[in-house]
């Protein structure tokens, strides 16, 4: 095993219900627009990839704000204000980070493993989840922190995991992904690499036959689902 790959939303933080939703919410009612995503609205959202896309295919669906003539400057300026308010929340403490993220972490820094992380999310909103809720310290043993427009397409393309593999110059079949939903599990597999799916309230019921492992958590104390050695497993 060469290098462990995280995915953000849902996996290193339960972002997504808590989190997103919220921000949006709160960036909707900050321009006036009469829009508020319940949490099963919210759960059909999530399987649009990226916040902006996101917006576009609920206005597309809805109907647009007409006080915004400007489509583009609309989306550009809500998920600005989004990520805005969002980061508040992270930085507030108030999104604990997910169950055995740290700790599988600390694991693959013990054996010399790359990390990194890969995401459609605000790169800066990414940075200051590992930053914040990581560490320092942690945060310097990454490699890698891909996220937001870095690359052209979002996931299930395999863009940002094959630009991955470049940055860190490691072989896919060596790579280990841990993703929450099906568009990331169709990203790393079509990248060729091993996935393992941690799901979370809005994800558990999605199609992961393709995943190499599928658990709720990876866990902590004695709740542990997945160590660092399972993984190395995984990969031969």
């Amino acid at each position: 095993m060469e290098a462990l790959i995280f995915d953000c939303d849902g996996v290193i933080v339960d972002t997504e219900r808590d989190g997103h939703r919220i921000a949006f919410n709160k960036a909707f009612a900050l321009k006036g627009i009469d829009a508020a995503w319940d949490i099963d609205t919210y759960r059909q959202l999530v399987h649009v990839a990226g916040g902006k896309e996101r917006m576009r295919h609920y206005f597309n669906q809805s109907g647009w704000p007409g006080q915004y003539p400007d489509k583009d400057l609309l989306i550009s300026e809500l998920h600005k204000l989004k990520t805005e308010l969002f980061m508040e929340l992270i930085e507030s403490g108030a999104l604990p980070l997910r169950p055995g993220v740290a700790r599988l972490v600390d694991e693959a820094i013990d054996n010399d493993i790359k990390l990194a992380v890969c995401t459609t999310s605000n790169e800066r909103a990414v940075n200051t989840i590992v930053d914040v809720l990581l560490g320092k310290e942690r945060k310097s043993s990454f490699s890698a922190i891909l996220a937001g427009d870095v690359v052209s397409r979002k996931k299930p393309d395999p863009e940002i995991y094959l630009l991955c593999q470049q940055r860190l110059k490691v072989h896919p079949a060596k790579c280990v992904v841990i993703e929450d939903n099906r568009n990331g599990l169709l990203a790393a597999k079509s990248a060729g690499m091993i996935c393992v799916v941690t799901t979370n309230p809005y994800t558990a019921s999605e199609d992961f036959t393709e995943a190499d492992l599928v658990v709720d958590q990876l866990g902590d104390e004695a709740e542990v689902k997945v160590t660092i050695h399972d993984l190395m497993k995984l990969t031969g």
